[in-house]
């Protein structure tokens, strides 16, 4: 019978600025998720406009915390899990999760980011969940930093961009490592590191209209540089906190085709996943890759780094490489005339042979295969799918059912390319945490209605609704895709 290896860890993954809610109770500081305002693309030329979706400036910024408002603040309420974290880790538990991954929300440790003492109440609420997630046998994998660094590293601090900012983050990590250190035993130190290049607000607190505009990509990189210290310091510090602990980096797997076979095209393939693979590259081998050293002094900049700092990253690699996929797409050395897409805010070339999600996204399973085999080679380290999903609008029937369809299609075929990547190409893969089994707030346009989950929340995309929690058709599926280890579908493979 085939089944995925003894010991897998199945799950879901969820992150506290888009899930939690309770964003001034319990002594919390404002995150920058919390400045982000609801938006409605009504087109793909919208949705594509990943920059505009997500830049905040100075004066967004004044706006939103002049305002209690959650209705276009949405990622303030979530689903509140803050309150239902009891009934939401049941409900995990009821489909047999052997991982639930998770974050800590820094700012509700250290509300500014900068303070010497914790906030109590919120180390407590954390005990609390984790000790929630044990009672069922549920093992908590845990992010440091999910796309919210607390608003005064921001605001004051101009973000990861100021090297003091390692030292607060250090601090927050050796507090939560030792706090949960007979809790936790899984640790991520940034989601999607490589994000801050996309989303320098979100993932690095920089606001980029502060900066000159021609110097604002080597301040990425510089604020980028910052964060990968403070990674290989998590690692030592959780090592040191927690022996037996396993410190994992976090990066978006995007996934491209040459759009022919054009030399031109190859080669602009080749230069796009370099452009990924660097920041993984550093944070498994420890030190930068000759060409991402080679851009640096190729563009002119001068980003500064100790050698101290690169002692550091050398002495502390992480122990294992987690990403996130979704889908796949295209990139060719001349892209006019060609039909653009998106996927998890990227924008490339529409590939013409696999099908679309509504929000754009290309569907391909095979793809999942061919980034483990990828990252296998690269890295010969264990591997963690930490987010996969299919974001889309649930309908909820008279009957209340929701008949989520195509969600288990989507999710039954990239399982089934797991197990290949594992039995036939020799992957070594630890485990599989599908993204928001829970409905959750999309990330860049802040939509309730874009669902992932396994589980319907009844919220709108304006925070309306009862809050009230509803299995879907997937549930089950998933319950029993769980029990057998995969083997209910793989019984054709």
């Amino acid at each position: 019978m085939n089944q995925f290896p003894e010991g897998f860890l199945w799950g879901g993954a969820t992150a506290a600025n888009q899930f939690e809610g309770g964003w001034k109770e319990g002594g919390k500081g404002p995150s920058v998720s919390d400045v982000a305002k609801f938006t409605d693309p009504k087109s793909m030329k919208e949705l594509l406009d990943v920059h505009g979706l997500t830049d905040i400036t100075d004066e967004d910024i004044k706006e939103a915390m002049a305002t209690d408002d959650e209705v276009y603040y949405p990622k303030r309420h979530g689903i509140d899990f803050y309150h239902h974290y009891k009934e939401d880790i049941k409900l995990l538990a009821g489909m047999g999760f052997k991982v639930y991954r998770m974050s800590i929300a820094w700012s509700r440790i250290f509300p500014r980011g900068d303070e010497l003492e914790p906030n109590e109440e919120g180390l407590k609420f954390y005990d609390a969940v984790f000790d929630e997630c044990l009672k069922y046998n549920m093992q908590p994998l845990v992010t440091m930093s999910h796309y919210e660094p607390p608003l005064a590293i921001a605001t004051e601090y101009n973000g990861w961009y100021n090297r003091k900012v390692i030292d607060f983050f250090v601090h927050y990590v050796d507090v939560i490592t030792k706090r949960y250190a007979s809790k936790v035993k899984y640790w991520l130190t940034f989601n999607e590191v490589d994000s801050i290049i996309r989303h320098p607000f979100m993932t690095g607190g920089l606001i980029e209209s502060r900066f000159k505009k021609e110097e604002f990509e080597e301040v990425e990189y510089q604020a980028m540089h910052h964060q990968f210290v403070a990674s290989a310091l998590a690692v030592k510090i959780t090592h040191e906190n927690i022996p037996d602990a396993k410190v994992g980096c976090m990066l978006t797997k995007l996934t491209y085709y040459p759009y022919s076979c054009k030399p031109e095209d190859v080669l602009e393939e080749r230069e796009r996943m370099r452009s990924i693979y660097c920041y993984s590259d550093t944070q498994v081998f420890g030190e930068y890759p000759k060409y991402l050293l080679t851009k640096y002094r190729n563009k002119g900049w001068h980003i500064k780094m100790t050698d101290e700092d690169l002692k550091i990253m050398k002495a502390y690699p992480v122990d294992f490489i987690s990403f996130s996929y979704y889908s796949s797409s295209c990139v060719a050395h001349n892209n006019n005339g060609l039909e653009m897409t998106t996927g998890n805010t990227v924008t490339a070339i529409k590939n013409p042979y696999i099908p679309s999600s509504d929000w754009g996204w290309q569907i391909d399973p095979i793809g999942l295969r061919i980034s483990l085999i990828d990252l296998a080679d690269r890295y010969r380290k264990p591997l963690f799918v930490v987010e996969n999903g299919l974001g889309a609008k649930d309908v909820v029937e008279a009957d209340g059912t929701i008949n989520d369809d195509y969600r288990i299609d989507y999710l039954q075929s990239h399982i089934i390319q797991m197990w290949h990547a594992i039995h036939d190409d020799g992957v070594d893969l630890m485990g599989y945490t599908t993204w928001a089994p829970i409905d959750l707030i999309s990330n860049s346009t802040n939509q309730m209605s874009k669902r992932y989950g396994f589980i319907y929340v009844d919220v709108d995309d304006y925070g309306h609704g009862t809050y009230k929690r509803s299995k879907k058709k997937s549930y089950n599926w998933y319950k029993e895709v769980i029990e057998t280890n995969g083997a209910s579908i793989l019984k054709d493979e």
